[in-house]
């Protein structure tokens, strides 16, 4: 079973704590990082846009991937928010086994 990690931008701290929180109790992540401040340069409907996010880090697996996406969208604000899964290639192995223990079946 392949684990991931997936990045989110929210627009704000409290955006993002709600979605950390939610992915975690519901075992969809087993832990997010929320990294306070990027500055985010981007192009949307034509515009170049300079904002600053938060960016979440969360550490899942990749069978959950498909409930995590749809949760996220549920839960954030942006109309189309960033949802980026990479692979885990390599990591500790208590480390993965701790993650398997926090996520859903």
């Amino acid at each position: 079973m392949g684990h991931i990690v997936v990045f989110v931008t929210a627009g704000s701290m409290e955006e993002g704590a709600k979605v950390a929180r939610t992915l975690v109790e519901e075992g969809l992540a087993a832990c997010v990082n929320i990294v306070p401040t990027v500055r985010s340069i981007y192009r949307w409907k034509g515009e170049v846009c300079d904002e600053e996010e938060v960016l979440m880090v969360m550490k899942t697996r990749e069978d959950l991937f498909e409930r995590l996406k749809a949760r996220v969208r549920g839960l954030h604000s942006y109309e189309i928010p960033e949802i980026i899964a990479l692979p885990i290639k390599k990591g500790l192995k208590e480390y993965l086994e701790w993650m398997d223990d926090a996520l859903s079946s």
